[in-house]
C-alpha cells in the first residue's frame, strides 16, 4: 500500500472514531425547558477540529449528520431522523459543521490563542445557526431565541472549545506517530 493510500485509509478511520466520540458526547446530556439539551457535543465536535483538521474534521462531522438525518439515534437524547434537522436543535447541528471546519482551520496556526479565537468562531457560528433556526420553529424573536437556546449554554461551550483546543495537542502527537508508521 502506497503512502497516499496509508493516509487516507487512517483519516477515514480517525473520523469514523471521532463520530463514534461525537455521538458517545451527544448522549451525555441534560434535558432543558428549551428542548435544547446540554450535552458535550461541543467538545466532542471541537475536538474532532482540533485533531482531525479542516478535511477529516467535515467528514467526521457530516457523516455524524448524515447518520442522524437517516435515523441512526446519533442525536442527543437518542434521537435520529431528518425530523431531528428542522426540531428546536436543528440549527445547532449544522452548525457543529462550521464549528468543526473553524476548528480545524486552526491547523494552519502555531499560536494557541489563535488556534482557540478559531473554535471561538465557530462556536459563534454554530449558536448563531441554532438561534436563528430555533425562532424560526418557534416563531420568536431573535434576541428572546438567544437568550432561552443560546445564552445559558455559551461559557459551557466556551470552556468546552479552550479544552478541546488543550487536549487536542496530547491526542495529535500520537496520531501522528501512528500514521507515520
Amino acid at each position: 500500500m502506497n503512502n497516499t493510500a496509508k493516509r487516507n485509509t487512517f483519516g477515514i478511520v480517525t473520523a469514523a472514531l471521532f463520530t463514534a466520540i461525537i455521538t458517545v458526547c451527544s448522549q451525555i446530556a441534560i434535558p432543558m425547558p428549551s428542548n435544547v439539551p446540554l450535552t458535550l457535543q461541543t467538545f466532542g465536535i471541537a475536538l474532532c477540529g482540533y485533531v482531525l483538521g479542516v478535511k477529516w474534521g467535515f467528514a467526521s462531522i457530516t457523516a455524524y449528520v448524515l447518520l442522524g438525518a437517516v435515523g441512526v439515534p446519533v442525536f442527543a437524547g437518542f434521537k435520529g431522523g431528518i425530523q431531528s434537522l428542522f426540531a428546536a436543535s436543528g440549527g445547532f447541528i449544522y452548525g457543529f459543521i462550521l464549528l468543526a471546519v473553524l476548528c480545524g482551520l486552526s491547523q494552519y496556526t502555531k499560536n494557541r490563542w489563535l488556534k482557540i479565537l478559531c473554535g471561538f468562531a465557530g462556536l459563534a457560528a454554530c449558536h448563531i445557526l441554532g438561534t436563528v433556526h430555533f425562532s424560526f420553529v418557534y416563531k420568536t424573536g431573535i434576541i428572546s431565541s438567544f437568550l432561552m437556546v443560546s445564552a445559558p449554554y455559551l461559557i459551557k461551550d466556551a470552556v468546552s472549545v479552550i479544552l478541546a483546543q488543550l487536549l487536542s495537542v496530547y491526542i495529535k502527537k500520537p496520531l501522528a506517530r501512528i500514521s507515520a508508521q
